[in-house]
């Protein structure tokens, strides 16, 4: 017979985040520095045809160091959600490792699906929009720090809104909130919905129509997810 595992002390634990942590630190350093040698390309790529400028002599230099370092966070985001993972697996039973890998991967597929939205169909509508204020005695000049500013808190703003329906699904296996009371409520988080969307799109009836209708969606597949607990957790209790 083997011998038994023993259980890990809080020095062990630290050690192991520790080693988790460089290994984060490492990857993210090496992915900025292989994106800032292809920086002029990202930026190519960021800009979609608009003309940046700087005005200040570091502006330049710092906007695409922060570009490199947002893609090369973005670029090894599966391996960060992979260490975090594996660092609080040992300490959760059978069910609740079952539970947090189908998290992780949901919260991993939604937020690469909010990004592609964004940056596919509505930060094009976003840049139109503003282009349109531009006259014969106002040209729409953009520096370089500020575009990559709204253009990364834009788009990532759409990953982070796309979480809803795991949201959803947690409190709904928490025992927080129903299915019920979710339907009950469809037309207050519309409004909620809409003003969320006049916040953070431009205002412009387009924009706004292109964050509702994804989050009134994710909204219902959150009520799925919910429900789909709830008749899990019946059958469950039927059969204990």
């Amino acid at each position: 017979m083997g011998k038994k595992q023993q259980p890990m002390t809080l020095a062990d634990h630290l050690n192991e985040l520790r080693l988790r942590l460089i290994i984060i630190a490492v990857a993210v350093v090496a992915a900025a520095i292989v994106c800032f040698s292809f920086a002029n390309e990202l930026l190519e790529l960021l800009a979609k045809g608009q003309t940046l400028i700087f005005v200040r002599p570091s502006e330049a230099f710092l906007a695409q160091l922060r570009l490199s370092v947002i893609t090369g966070l973005l670029a090894v985001s599966p391996l960060i959600f992979y260490q975090v993972t594996a660092f609080i697996m040992p300490a959760l039973t059978k069910k609740e490792k079952r539970v947090l890998i189908a998290a992780v991967v949901m919260m991993f597929l939604l937020f690469a699906a909010g990004i592609l939205f964004a940056w596919f169909v509505v930060f094009p509508f976003a840049l139109d929009f503003f282009a349109g204020f531009a006259t014969d005695q106002l040209q729409p000049w953009y520096t370089i720090g500020d575009y990559i500013s709204f253009a990364s808190g834009f788009v990532l703003a759409f990953g982070v809104v796309f979480q809803l329906p795991l949201m959803f699904w947690v409190l709904g296996a928490l025992g927080i909130i129903s299915s019920q009371l979710l339907r009950a409520s469809r037309k207050y988080a519309l409004l909620v919905i809409a003003v969320l969307s006049a916040v953070i799109t431009p205002p412009d009836v387009v924009s706004q129509l292109l964050m509702i209708l994804p989050m009134m969606i994710l909204y219902e597949v959150g009520i799925l997810l919910v429900r789909l607990t709830e008749r899990r957790r019946k059958r469950k209790e039927k059969t204990a």
